[in-house]
């Protein structure tokens, strides 16, 4: 299982960061191809700072990296570890619906 691979907290700092609408969206935009952050702030309705802080978080939980490209802060998306959330998300996915198959046999046997 996924989480034998990672800490109870570095779970907990994945799914927090993804909670955020804003965030999920930032991961979304830079996921295929890098974005500045200059260029992220540009497309909300918020401060350059507070997008700093978003990608902060973001970076944090490891979901999305920062290079330095000349004065820019380009930031993409961490492949490894979205993959490795959505690993984690079937195998919940897998065993709820294994449990639901048994409460399906354990009623129909009545």
């Amino acid at each position: 299982m996924v989480v034998d691979r990672w800490t109870d907290a570095e779970i907990d700092r994945i799914f927090q960061a993804l909670a955020d609408s804003t965030r999920r969206d930032i991961v979304g935009r830079v996921v295929e191809e890098g974005c500045s952050v200059s260029v992220l702030a540009s497309a909300y309705d918020m401060s350059f700072a507070a997008v700093q802080k978003h990608v902060a978080v973001l970076e944090r939980a490891s979901l999305v990296t920062k290079v330095r490209r000349g004065r820019e802060q380009v930031v993409h998306g961490n492949l490894d570890t979205i993959r490795g959330a959505a690993r984690l998300l079937d195998e919940y996915e897998a065993l709820w619906r294994s449990r639901a198959r048994r409460i399906d046999d354990l009623l129909s046997e009545n």
